[in-house]
This record gives structure tokens, sequence and C-alpha cells, in this order.
């Protein structure tokens, strides 16, 4: 046989033919997806958001209720027979309806003030402020240049000013839902202890004549005792906010070391 008619050597297998077994050896396995991190549960609902909550909703049926309006401020007492702890407290039997008044008055915007103050972040609320303002100075650039993708790169930025500012916001709620009851409640104790006062407990002099608190002011559906209330709330509500927010402000001084001077209540968003 010449060399010519020998068989020509067999031509190595293409991989299709290979087995399979050969094909899996011969490829790495892709390495596996990394699994997704588990979505963390939502924090469960603290005990003082459903106190707030349940506040803010008892405020809201009182002003619409009026019958559990004075029921429920009817606890606190109203006269010598039908007493309370409030009543005994500051009541002084209906005789000094005036200074029954002004230490209500102290009370309510004291705890009112307290809730405001432990509800809200002050730092926090500068800064938000603050960053606010800068951003929409930056926004309005990147508007005006007309460039999509300047306004792109500020939505990040957006989203978490915005979260920032709802957490701002939720905090001051808190406060406000406190504030709302309370303001109700007060109010509500105090005409009902005038309105069960002897009519010569309810006249007083003031500025030289005689007043009587349940008459109305003018033509106003305003009496007189509302009115009187009310410009005693004010000044302790601006007292003691301020006093308040400047104890903090030195305990988160102190707290982070920041010296006696710092923060200002001018670094934290000015006046209370």
């Amino acid at each position: 046989m010449s060399a010519d008619d020998a068989p020509l050597p067999s031509a190595p297998a293409s991989p299709a033919d290979a087995p399979l077994a050969t094909k899996e050896a011969a490829e790495p396995e892709a390495p596996a997806a990394p699994a997704r991190p588990a979505r963390p549960p939502p924090p469960p609902m603290k005990l003082s958001t459903m106190v707030y909550f349940f506040l803010g909703f008892l405020g809201l049926y009182m002003l619409i209720d009026s019958s559990a309006r004075n029921q429920i401020a009817g606890l606190l007492g109203t006269t010598p027979t039908a007493g309370g702890p409030l009543y005994w407290l500051i009541g002084f039997d209906s005789k000094y309806l005036l200074v029954t008044m002004a230490l209500a008055g102290a009370i309510e915007m004291l705890i009112t003030s307290l809730a405001y103050n432990y509800t809200t972040d002050w730092i926090k609320a500068a800064k938000v402020q603050k960053w606010s303002a800068a951003f929409r100075k930056v926004q309005m650039e990147a508007l005006r240049s007309g460039k999509k993708d300047r306004i792109a790169a500020l939505k990040p930025h957006q989203e978490r000013l915005t979260r920032l500012s709802s957490e701002v916001s939720i905090a001051q709620f808190k406060g406000m839902a406190i504030t709302y009851f309370l303001l109700i409640l007060i109010y509500t104790w105090v005409g009902l202890v005038i309105a069960n006062a002897a009519a010569t407990a309810q006249t007083i002099s003031l500025g030289g004549s005689s007043i009587d608190l349940m008459s109305h002011v003018g033509s106003l559906p305003i009496p007189y005792w509302f009115l009187i209330f009310s410009l005693y709330t004010v000044p302790f509500s601006l007292v003691f906010r301020r006093v308040l927010k400047h104890i903090w402000l030195r305990r988160y001084a102190a707290e982070h070391h920041l010296g006696p001077g710092a923060p200002t209540s001018e670094a934290v968003g000015g006046s209370a």
C-alpha cells in the first residue's frame, strides 16, 4: 500500500461532538448570583407614637362633641362639691378666679412646652432648614440652565432632603398633638370652673370697672374670661419654650464638647 492510500488522521472532535462531561470540565461554572439582602422588617410602632395619636384623636373628638369635652374636663374638678385633682390644686374654692386662671395657664404652657421641646431635635431642624435654603438655590440654577444631567444629579439629594424634612415635621406633629389636647382640656376646665362659681366671684374689678367674666366682649361671641386667659397663656408659652430650648442647647453643647457658647440660638433657627 502506498503512502497516498494511507488513511488520513482523524480530525479532532468538535466541541459539539464532545461528551457532556468533557464540556462541563472544559467550561468553568459561572459564579452564582449574589443573594439579595433580605428586606429589613418595618420598625414596630412605639408606645409613645400611639399615645400621641390617641391624644390627637381625643382632642379632635372633644372639639366636635361638647358633652364629651365637658365630661372629660369635669374629671379635673369644677366645684367644691365636685372636686378633682386640678381643682384641689389651684381651684381655691372658686374664690380667686384670676389666680386660678393664671396658674392653669402656667401649667398648660409648661406641659406643652416640655412636650414640644422633647419631641423636637433643634439641631436637626436647623440643619434641614439650612440645607433646604441651599438646595433651593442650586435647584433654581439647574432649572435655569436647562441641562437635564444637572437636574437629574440633584434627585438623590432632593430625596434625602425630603426624608429629613418629613422626619422633622412628624416630630413637630407629635408635640402639636399634646398641645392640641391640653389646649382644649384646660380651656374647657377654666370655663366650667367660672360658670359654676358664684355670681360675686364671676364679677371682678379690672381697670377701675367691674367686669362679668361670663359676659361677652362687645359684640364678639367671646367671653371676657376667654380673652383674659389667652393673655395669660401667650407670655407663659414664650418664656417656657425659650428657656427650655436654651437648656436643651446647653446640654447638647456639653455632650458634644462644643464649648460654652455653642451652638447659639441663631445657629439653630433663631428665636423659638
